[in-house]
């Protein structure tokens, strides 16, 4: 009895061991998974859309607190003719299929169509903004995401894992904990003059958002990036110009025009015409769908330059919001998801344009067999 008291307590040990190096090899596994290439590059990617976006926000800040200056159809109009400069004139020039005319013989209306929703979700979130609250408007404009994973679902035959409900459902806990921290912090000054007339612009300018990323993704991986471009900005310039001629020409004339104005007006173009520009390259790489989640930080950006630039008040759970949606978006990002249509070949179709987007594509299928894991 004596003897065999060492041996008992010692038994165990090896099997302690071996949890531990299981538990160890299951974190340098997920480590591994979590933090390639692919996913920094993404995560990168995403938040250099997300500061585009910030500049938007601040520069349209400032002309309405500073100037006086509430002209969200102008600035648009801008954005679209920058566009239409750029993409539409080098349609004009390309050849066979790419051209310009041979695109609008053949799908005109379709991308009348998605010049409309494009226009209109853009002016619904921000029309939304003198009915509603701010708190309303962050949480139900994160009613496009679910939007934009069913439209995924259905026409791009995009199929989720589990993984990817669970990083969803994080990034909404973080935006959750954002409005949150806006309330704790004083932001909610503005109830609203008809909070439900607001709150239904906004979840009709989410889910036109939603339309547009869905074509966008469709034809920026099917067809080519200039070809969207190039068709957003020729309609979205005339849609635009139209609205702005309706809505906005008083407002326009009542503006006291001086160079920090103009400067100003510049400078919220060119953050949306990047925003433009980079969004098709992001999406070729990832999806729609993680695009979206990446930009949720845009404000929290807003905001922490709205701590020097507006006085804003601080709180630690802004920070614990942006950890938050960046767990959920690397997680996200860490597993591709699968396409239910038959694929003929694992090589994709190379396009004009999508010949850069061969290799991450073949990247992504090689992570295929390791992410089945999760």
């Amino acid at each position: 009895m004596e003897a065999a008291s060492p041996a008992g307590p010692a038994a165990p040990q090896p099997r302690a061991r071996g949890a531990a190096g299981g538990l160890g090899s299951l974190l340098r596994g997920l480590k591994r998974q979590l933090f390639t290439w692919n996913v920094l590059k993404t995560v990168a990617l995403g938040q250099m859309l997300s500061l585009c976006i910030c500049g938007t926000a601040i520069t349209s800040q400032y002309l309405a607190e500073i100037y006086r200056v509430n002209t969200p159809m102008l600035q648009s109009f801008i954005n679209y003719c920058l566009l239409l400069l750029f993409y539409t004139v080098m349609l004009a020039f390309q050849s066979g299929s790419d051209n310009l005319l041979h695109i609008l013989k053949r799908k005109w209306w379709k991308y009348v169509l998605l010049g409309l929703a494009d226009v209109e979700a853009n002016y619904l979130i921000v029309r939304a903004y003198q009915y509603t609250t701010l708190t309303s408007v962050q949480l139900l404009d994160c009613f496009g995401i679910p939007v934009l994973m069913a439209l995924s679902w259905f026409v791009l035959y995009a199929r989720y894992r589990v993984v990817h409900l669970i990083a969803v459902a994080v990034c909404l806990l973080g935006v959750g904990t954002m409005v949150g921290a806006d309330i704790l912090a004083g932001r909610e000054d503005n109830s609203g003059s008809d909070v439900l007339i607001g709150d239904i612009l906004v979840l009709l300018g989410a889910s036109l958002y939603a339309v547009s990323n869905v074509c966008e993704e469709y034809i920026v991986k099917k067809l080519s990036r200039q070809e969207f471009l190039g068709m957003v900005g020729l309609f979205g310039t005339i849609i635009s110009g139209i609205q702005l001629s309706i809505v906005e020409c008083k407002d326009i004339a009542s503006i006291q025009w001086d160079w920090k104005i103009a400067l100003l007006f510049v400078a919220f173009a060119l953050c949306m015409f990047c925003l433009y520009s980079f969004m098709p390259l992001v999406i070729q790489v990832t999806s729609a769908t993680s695009v979206n989640l990446g930009i949720l930080t845009a404000d929290l950006y807003s905001l922490f330059f709205g701590l020097f630039l507006f006085g804003y008040k601080f709180s630690g759970l802004y920070l614990l919001s942006f950890t938050v949606i960046m767990v959920g978006f690397v997680l996200y990002c860490s597993t591709p998801t699968r396409t239910a249509e038959p694929a003929e070949s694992s090589v994709p179709p190379i396009t004009s344009i999508g010949i850069d987007n061969l290799g991450l594509k073949l990247e992504e299928n090689l992570q295929e067999t390791p992410s089945a894991a999760l």
